[in-house]
């Protein structure tokens, strides 16, 4: 896993402009503490930070192959999980291989097949080529988009990274946040190709993108389709397990330590089981991982995603797999810091307000660093096989996203933005446009109607808008800290076979996720296979909350410049909210305020309504 970036320019010599290059590459260190490289060429510059995982000795970047007609030169993030399969192809077709590296496969497998690569990958990745014998770069960005990807295009070339901020760290890409930008930032849905800051790109999921004298072109390499379904009830299941089985196989291999994030529910329970059955073959145990708080089960509220305590799910899984189990316990002070919030926010480059989830998911990640280098997560599997409560209720049947029905389910801070702003950025038109132009991109099935049809297109945007902001925050939190993050239930057969089994056969024992908790019931504690969905827990520790009311108040006494994205008046209302009876939009709106601010405070953005 690492960090790349670089810069392609048709009318400049970059020979001249190393110094910036190093400057763009250095703002991946954190992705990338074991190593750095540079290429640079006339046209093209290429930067890349290095976190090693496999062929620790082998797998330095830029990687050049020199063919008969100029270097192919390639920087590259993630992992490609079929390797060995492709290696060995590829050493039939009669290329040779200097490293053990997943990354040399991949420079390779460009010679031989050129664009086409992509149909071969199983894996997560972002990754760019410079191909001097056509003067074309090639980039590339996995089907799910769990690596992250953004360009910006100059006048005579492009910009790219892992994240912006190695983008803004050249003087051509302006640090501007235009109106579209805050709708992106208050709206809580992403939309797929769109970054905040102005004339910059993410490369959409499953796309890559060519660049040559010509301009830009990008273009689908993969997408959701619809194909019949033919596998009954047993079947289903059976298959289900199959892939899971191959799946977190593949994605244990790893020349560092590795571990599962275990909150004790079904889907991360799940893989840790099935990664302890792997591992065991080799006499080895998994290691396991979970967040907590002090006094959790005495000050814990249930909400709709989160009805239930983790820690005796947690603890019972352990119990049951014999897990080598660490709890990460985190209190309010902890969460509360300044300098956490700050290296939380620095870390995602949005201030979206998830709080102290987000401040708590930095530390869990943090302290799984020291101890391991790659983890395994259950992250996207409510997405695949529909856990989320609104799938269930009639909020999937709301004209909108489902998961805004109703507002946001950690709250809806709308209520925080003065009214002139509220009415410039009209987050309902907003949505509203976008949720259309979202239903419009859902392959359906001829014929397909009634309720079939309807989760068909909910599970189409919770696998192509929601999931996107899931697996951003979760790969930009754990590369901040040197951790790679794997995400099993991400791998795109699982994701295709299951988005194509109907709805009745995902819910056959009328609750969410059946075809899993079947699939995996057997390597489960009772307990825990029948658990309702809880998501990622929140800190109910009242010293986190008196903390985050003091700093509310500091921006307001300051004339802190966030205020003018906020009504001050409704931020008083909620510091002045006693602890037990705050609202979650209240808690929500002092936490975006923070978020907010130390975003400004960080990245000095130009601000502009038009």
């Amino acid at each position: 896993m690492c960090g790349i970036t670089g810069w392609v320019s048709y009318r400049r010599d970059l020979t001249s402009h190393r110094q910036l290059l190093d400057t763009m590459t250095e703002t991946m260190a954190c992705r990338g503490p074991d190593a750095a490289g540079t290429w640079v060429t006339g046209k093209a510059a290429l930067g890349h930070r290095r976190l090693a995982v496999i062929d620790l000795p082998g797998g330095a970047q830029p990687m050049t192959v020199e063919t008969a007609d100029g270097p192919v030169t390639l920087v590259y993030s993630g992992e490609a999980y079929n390797f060995t399969e492709l290696r060995d192809e590829l050493r039939r077709r009669g290329h040779g291989f200097t490293t053990d590296s997943d990354t040399e496969v991949v420079l390779r497998g460009y010679l031989e097949w050129g664009e086409a690569l992509t149909e071969k990958l199983n894996g997560m990745y972002a990754f760019a080529i410079w191909d001097s014998r056509a003067e074309k770069l090639v980039m590339v960005r996995d089907r799910l988009g769990i690596k992250p990807f953004y360009y910006y295009e100059t006048d005579d070339g492009v910009l790219f990274g892992s994240e912006p901020k190695a983008i803004l760290a050249n003087p051509l890409a302006a640090p501007v946040v235009g109106i579209d930008g805050l709708r992106e930032i208050f709206s809580f849905a992403k939309t797929p190709g769109e970054a905040i800051w102005k004339g910059m790109k993410e490369l959409r999921p499953g796309h890559l993108a060519v660049v040559d004298s010509n301009g830009l072109r990008e273009r689908a390499y993969w997408r959701l389709e619809v194909s019949e379904h033919t596998d009954d009830q047993q079947a289903t299941v059976a298959r289900v397990r199959e892939l899971l089985e191959d799946i977190i196989a593949r994605q244990l291999v790893s020349d560092v330590p590795r571990c599962t994030l275990l909150s004790g529910g079904l889907d991360s329970s799940a893989m840790t089981s099935l990664a302890a059955r792997r591992l065991a073959e080799d006499g080895e145990t998994v290691r396991s991982f979970a967040v907590d708080f002090p006094d959790q089960a005495e000050n814990f509220r249930a909400i709709d995603v989160a009805p239930s305590v983790d820690t005796p799910y947690v603890h019972a899984v352990a119990e049951y797999v014999k897990c080598d189990h660490q709890d990460i316990v985190l209190d309010g002070s902890a969460l509360s810091d300044p300098a956490v919030r700050r290296a939380a926010i620095a870390a995602r480059d949005l201030p979206i307000g998830l709080g102290d989830r987000d401040n708590s998911l930095y530390l869990l990640f943090k302290a799984v660093r020291e101890q391991s280098t790659v983890a395994l997560s259950g992250e996207s599997a409510d997405e695949v096989f529909g856990g989320y409560p609104w799938f269930h209720d009639e909020r999937r049947e709301a004209d909108t996203f489902p998961w805004l029905a109703g507002g946001p389910v950690l709250g809806d801070t709308s209520s925080l933005l003065p009214d002139d702003l509220a009415a410039r950025l009209d987050l309902d038109t907003y949505l509203r446009d976008h949720y259309v132009t979202a239903l419009k991109e859902v392959p359906l099935k001829e014929g397909e109607s009634g309720l079939e049809k309807r989760m068909r297109q909910v599970s189409y945007l919770h696998l192509t808008r929601m999931v996107n902001t899931l697996l951003d925050r979760k790969d930009r939190m754990s590369m901040a800290v040197g951790l790679e993050v794997r995400v099993p239930f991400c791998d795109h057969r699982l994701v295709s076979y299951v988005f194509n089994t109907p709805w009745s056969l995902k819910t056959f024992d009328g609750r969410e996720k059946s075809i899993l908790r079947e699939a995996t019931r057997d390597v489960l504690p009772e307990s825990v296979a029948n658990r309702k969905k809880s998501g990622y827990p929140g800190s109910f520790d009242p010293a986190y909350l008196a903390a985050i009311k003091g700093q509310a108040s500091d921006l307001i006494s300051s004339g802190h410049p966030v205020l003018d994205l906020c009504r001050v008046e409704s931020l008083k209302q909620a510091i002045a909210a006693p602890g037990e009876s705050i609202t979650t939009q209240q808690r929500a709106a002092i936490e975006r305020a923070l978020d907010l601010a130390a975003w400004l405070d960080l990245r000095k953005p130009t601000i502009t309504l038009d």
